[in-house]
């Protein structure tokens, strides 16, 4: 079998990487999965009453957690799976990690931008979501990153978005995301 395809989607949360995610798998012509820790999170995996409870510790459990998902695209992919992955590279180490996991695969890297009054609307909207979180996340998460293409939920319909992702997509060559830099927090 083939290995499969990444199309990885990077953003502030609320920036619209779920709704681009949806988008691009109706209209790409090869079947591809969208996998993100919010699936995993809503699909109850975790233990989050106990969490929330306080008997166990989500900075201690958080680790090994992110680390289990890193290596579990990389398997997904090499068995012959086409993935769009949603994810905030927020943490130090993390892209580095992933690009080392990933580097054997075909890789395309998308920078989804939003306004940061968007942003904010849509995550209190949310209601899931640390208020505050896409405000930090608006601030840094784009520092040190190069992408394949670049997208904007606040200038552009999801179809447009989609157009420019799947247009840039098919034209691609060897991915920017490979080019690891320093992030926040490095160093």
């Amino acid at each position: 079998m083939t290995d499969g395809r990444i199309i990885f989607l990077h953003g502030a949360s609320s920036s619209g990487k779920s709704t681009l995610a949806r988008a691009l798998q109706a209209r790409i012509e090869l079947p591809f999965w969208t996998i993100s820790i919010d699936h995993l999170r809503d699909a109850g995996v975790l233990p989050r009453a106990r969490i929330e409870s306080g008997e166990f510790h989500w900075r201690e459990m958080r680790p090994a957690f992110f680390d289990g998902f890193h290596r579990s695209l990389a398997a997904y992919v090499e068995a012959g799976n086409n993935l769009i992955v949603e994810h905030i590279l927020d943490t130090p180490g993390w892209h580095a990690q992933l690009a080392a996991l990933l580097k054997p695969f075909d890789l395309f890297f998308v920078g989804v931008h939003a306004a940061l009054a968007d942003l904010q609307r849509r995550e209190a909207a949310r209601g899931d979501r640390q208020i505050g979180s896409a405000e930090h996340d608006f601030k840094t998460v784009h520092q040190g990153f190069t992408y394949d293409v670049e997208v904007s939920s606040s200038d552009r319909s999801v179809e447009e978005n989609v157009a420019a992702v799947l247009a840039a997509w098919r034209q691609r060559t060897r991915s920017r995301f490979f080019e690891v830099k320093q992030t926040p927090g490095e160093g």
